[in-house]
């Protein structure tokens, strides 16, 4: 399983919509309203490398209300449940 996180800017006025838009797009998992530099964070979830590049430049870039995307790849994740099942190990 393939992790990407997609910060952008939209028009404002439509940041609504575009989560909405995003969330119909095969691969977005989850999308946040966010305050600060940019205006949403996608979380994708992609099962191979290569369908990333069909999310983010073929099927994003299809939405007009977005200005400007920047992709993180993710490499490493870290969670609650990896972290307390560290603490299980040996645990009867």
């Amino acid at each position: 399983m393939v992790s990407a996180v997609v910060v952008m800017n939209v028009m404002r006025v439509q940041v609504k919509e575009m989560a909405q838009s995003l969330l119909e797009i095969e691969g977005v998992s989850e999308v946040y309203s966010v305050t600060g530099e940019y205006d949403l964070v996608a979380l994708l979830r992609l099962h191979r490398y290569e369908d990333l590049a069909g999310v983010v430049t073929t099927r994003m870039v299809q939405l007009p209300a977005i200005i400007r995307t920047n992709t993180l790849m993710a490499f490493q994740c870290y969670s609650r449940a990896d972290l307390q099942q560290a603490w299980d190990i040996g645990v009867e």
